[in-house]
This record gives structure tokens, sequence and C-alpha cells, in this order.
């Protein structure tokens, strides 16, 4: 807007002239990032995440293990036990777990997948048995398709048909490579997992030391405590459901009579850290292996059966009472996030999945900035 100055005579003169001012400034638009450079750093970072899995996922999963463990440490603590010796204390007990379960799972497990070619040519002819109907439709409807034609035409038909051998002449092989890669990996978690619990609130007192402002102090270490709490608080609860729901799963197995009840147990608690697919993939080894472990088709279907009614017992009644709609989360976004995940990290990321999105939901409803985000994700 321009200004202008008036000159005004004394009394009775006419006005000498107009001298213009100098204009005053524009006000700034506010900055913004250019959508461009939003894509560009999208890409960026997903690319980082993709390439940089071998440092950042150790890195995360032992973030999320010592988060989940914080409560143990704390209520160690209040005994006046020293933060490092109570964290001790703890990663004892999280290497015993952990080595308890793979020396409960590694043997059964070799075992299955050594004789992995026999047991699935038994199950095809145990599941042919239980749907036998359908089989006998199948060889009327080829009865009819074949009608007329001679010995010759069907003999060449069958010699068409596709053979299916399954060798596994690298199987052991590959086993082993696999096994000591992911003893290296849980080494390297289990390692920065006891570090992080023994450095207690070492990284909080830092980033306060580099705040400058006491409001801005005050701020940082309320929204830290506040993430921290709600993180930790939702991850403990979801480890012990899924410990419960595998204890469960695993004593009704050992009550029906089905062999390695425990190893069942400890995968389907596993797998129930993966949404929607999880549960269906546990429903339908276990169905496998209730088929084999039984001479009675139908009694097979009893080990499926119970593991669903536990999930549904699970999924609609113990997980709302102990989280409540505090950290219910859109269905939507939660099925997104698994896609994505699996996609970038494979099973280690469809595990990680939820506890993400819950993080990000978290930090989103604490930090006013993000609160579209947490809105978004959250129901």
């Amino acid at each position: 807007m321009e200004m202008r100055q008036v000159l005004v005579n004394p009394p009775g003169e006419p006005v000498l002239g107009v001298i213009p001012v100098e204009e005053a400034a524009p006000r700034a638009a506010p900055s913004s990032v250019p959508p461009s450079h939003l894509v560009i750093i999208a890409l960026g970072t997903i690319a980082f995440l993709y390439f940089g899995r071998p440092v950042v996922l150790p890195v995360l999963l032992a973030w999320l293990a010592a988060t989940t463990l914080r409560p143990l440490v704390t209520w160690l603590s209040r005994y006046r036990f020293p933060t490092a010796f109570s964290a001790a204390i703890v990663f004892c007990l999280l290497v015993g777990a952990v080595t308890a379960g793979f020396l409960e799972l590694e043997r059964p497990a070799t075992r299955w997948l050594n004789e992995a070619p026999e047991r699935m040519t038994e199950l095809r002819q145990r599941v042919q048995k239980i749907f036998s109907t359908a089989r006998h439709l199948s060889q009327a409807t080829a009865a009819v398709t074949n009608l007329g034609a001679t010995e010759a035409e069907k003999m060449e038909e069958q010699r068409k048909t596709p053979t299916v051998q399954v060798k596994d002449e690298r199987g052991t092989t590959s086993l082993l490579n696999w096994t000591g890669t992911l003893l290296a990996g849980l080494g390297e978690v289990l390692v920065l997992t006891y570090l992080l619990l023994a450095s207690g609130d070492l990284f909080l007192q830092k980033l306060v030391r580099v705040i400058p402002t006491l409001r801005g102090k005050i701020r940082a270490v309320e929204i830290t405590h506040e993430i921290q709490d709600s993180i930790s608080k939702y991850l403990f609860s979801v480890t012990l459901i899924n410990v419960g729901l595998g204890a469960a799963v695993g004593a009704g197995l050992f009550a029906l009579g089905l062999s390695n009840a425990t190893m069942w147990g400890i995968l389907a608690a596993l797998l129930n850290f993966i949404p929607y697919f999880g549960p269906i993939v546990g429903v339908a080894i276990i169905a496998a292996a209730g088929i084999l472990g039984f001479d009675s088709p139908w009694q097979g279907l009893l080990p499926p059966l119970w593991y669903l009614a536990l999930h549904f017992l699970e999924a609609n009644l113990v997980t709302p009472i102990l989280l409540g709609r505090r950290f219910t989360l859109n269905p939507v976004a939660v099925f997104v996030s698994l896609i994505f995940w699996t996609w970038l990290w494979g099973v280690s990321g469809a595990l990680l999945s939820v506890p993400i999105l819950v993080t990000i939901k978290v930090i989103s409803d604490r930090i006013p900035a993000m609160s579209p985000l947490g809105e978004v994700i959250g129901r």
C-alpha cells in the first residue's frame, strides 16, 4: 500500500504538493516445502530404510524390545536396585526365554522341514479322504470329459499332465546358513537391548542439554516421558497377551494329544504379532499338524478349532479390555502398514508393522503439528 505525505501551507494558502513516502514492505508468505521436495524426501527415506536394513532393523528391534521391557526395569528400580543391575536381571531373563524358545523350536522344526516332502504327500492323502465327495465329483467330471476318447488319446492326455517332484538337495545347507544369520542378528539385538536398558534416561538428559530454553526443556521431558510410557505399556500388554495366547494354545493341543504342542504354542504367540495374516497362517499350519497327528480326520480338526476359538476370544474380549480405545487403530491403516513393512523388510517388517504404527500414533497425539496424521491413523 502506497503512503503519501501531504504538505500544507499556513491557513489560507493552497496546497503546495504531495510527496510520496516509502512503500510499506509486503508481508513475507509463510514458507512451505514444495510437494516435489516432499516426494523426494519420502522416496529417499524408503530407499534408506531398504538398503540400510542391516543396521536399521537391529536398532529398531532393540529399541522396541527395550521399550517393552522398560516397565520391568522400572519396577526393579523401585526396590533401590541400580539401573544397570536391574537391566542385567531383565536381560538374563530375556536371554533365557529366547534360548529356551529356540531350543524348543529348533529340533522339531528341523525335523519337520526334513520330512516335508513325505508329510505333504501324507497330508494330501488325508485331505482327499476328508473331501472324498469332492474327489468323486472330480473323477466324474474327468470321466465325462474323456467320454468317447480312445485309449491312445487318454494315454496322450496323461502324458501331458505335469508331474511334480520335490527335491531338497540343498535344504540342510540353506537351513544352516539361515540359522547362522539369525543367531548373529539376534546377538546384535540382544546386546543393544541391554545397552539401551542400562543407559536409562541418558539420551533424554543429552536432549535436555541441547535445548536452549527452560520451557523447551520441560516440554521435551514431558513429551518424551508420555511417549515412552504409552509405547511401553502397549508393547508390554500386547506381549503378555500373545504369550498367554501361546500358552493356552500349547496347553490345549497337549491335552488333545497333539505332538510338539509347545512348538505350536510358541508359533501361535509369534504369529499373533502379525495382524490378519498371522492367525490365518497359524490356523492353517495347526490344521495340517492336526490332520497328520491323528488317525481320525475329524479329530484332526479339533486343534485348529481350538486355536480359532482362542484367537476369537483374545481379539474380541481380552485385547479390547486390556488396551481399551486408547490404542485403537484404523483397520485400513493397519492393513496398509502391514503391506508396506512386509514389502520393505519381509517377515521382520510384518512383525514390526503394528508396533511402528502405534509408535507413530502416540507421537502424533503428543505433538500438535502431527495431530492430523494421528487422526488418520486412529479409529
